[in-house]
C-alpha cells in the first residue's frame, strides 16, 4: 500500500549480532551439548577397540589400520560419487583419495607405537578442546559455508589442548628437560598439528557439502562414519611422520 511504512527493512549489522547473541545466551549449555552422552559412549567403544589393537601391536595393529583405511576409502569414494558427475573427475578424486588415505595408513603402520599414541592423543585433544570451547564460547565462525559449527574459539581451544598434550608426551619422555626450548617446540608442534587436524576436518566437510550428505555414513552412533572420525587423523599422521623422519 502506498505511503505505508515498510516492515521488512533489513536489520543493521549490530542489531543482527545482538539478536543472535540473545538467542545464543538463552539456549542452555545442556541443550548445546545434548548429544554428548551418545558421543561419549561411542567414543569409549572406539577407544577400546583402537586401544586393543595398539596394545597387541604388530600384525594386529597393521590389520586394524588397513581395515580402517579400507572402510574410510569406501566412504570417501561414495562422497566423491555423489559430489561429482564428471567420470574423469570422479576417477581422479578416487585416485587422489586412495593415495591420501594410503599415505596416512602407511605412516601409522611404520611409526613407533608411542609416536602413534601421541598423534592420536593430539587429535583427540583437538576434537575435545574444540567441542567444549566451541559449544561454550561460540562466537564467529571460521568458514560457515563449509562447516557452520566450527568457530575460532573452538580452533583456539583445540590448539591449546593439543599443545598441552604434545608437551605432556614430550615431558614424559625427557623429564625435567621438557622445560626448555625443545619443550616449547613440542607445545608449538601440538598446536600446529591441531590446525592440520582441523584442515582435514574442513576438507571432509567441504566434500560432504558437495555431496549433500550430513555424515560420511551412519556406522557410528553420534559420530557418523569412519571418515568422520579419522578426517583429522589422516593429515596429522602424514605430517607427524614427516616430522618424525626429519627430526635430529
Amino acid at each position: 500500500m502506498a505511503g505505508a511504512e515498510r516492515t521488512d527493512t533489513p536489520l543493521r549489522k549490530r542489531d543482527r549480532f545482538r539478536a543472535g547473541a540473545v538467542r545464543y545466551v538463552r539456549l542452555p549449555l545442556k541443550l548445546r551439548t545434548s548429544d554428548l552422552p551418545r558421543r561419549a559412549a561411542s567414543a569409549a567403544v572406539m577407544l577400546a577397540i583402537a586401544g586393543a589393537a595398539l596394545w597387541l601391536g604388530g600384525v594386529y595393529f597393521d590389520a586394524f589400520a588397513a581395515l580402517i583405511a579400507l572402510a574410510c576409502f569406501g566412504e570417501f569414494a561414495r562422497l566423491v560419487w555423489r559430489a561429482q558427475r564428471n567420470a574423469v573427475l570422479r576417477i581422479a578424486g578416487w585416485l587422489a583419495g586412495a593415495a591420501y588415505i594410503a599415505a596416512a595408513a602407511t605412516a601409522l603402520i611404520i611409526l613407533p607405537i608411542p609416536v602413534v599414541l601421541g598423534l592420536v592423543a593430539v587429535v583427540i585433544a583437538t576434537d575435545t578442546g574444540a567441542y567444549f570451547s566451541g559449544r561454550t564460547i561460540g562466537g564467529p565462525k571460521i568458514a560457515p559455508r563449509i562447516s557452520p559449527s566450527k568457530t575460532w574459539a573452538g580452533l583456539g581451544g583445540g590448539a591449546l589442548c593439543a599443545g598441552l598434550v604434545a608437551f605432556a608426551f614430550f615431558y614424559s619422555n625427557v623429564g625435567e628437560r621438557a622445560f626448555s626450548t625443545m619443550g616449547l617446540g613440542a607445545l608449538f608442534i601440538g598446536a600446529v598439528l591441531a590446525v592440520v587436524a582441523q584442515a582435514g576436518d574442513f576438507f571432509e566437510s567441504w566434500l560432504k557439502r558437495r555431496a549433500n550428505m550430513k555424515d560420511s555414513s551412519n556406522l557410528i552412533p553420534g559420530h557418523g562414519g569412519i571418515f568422520d572420525r579419522v578426517d583429522g587423523l589422516l593429515p596429522v599422521a602424514i605430517a607427524g611422520s614427516l616430522l618424525w623422519w626429519v627430526h635430529p
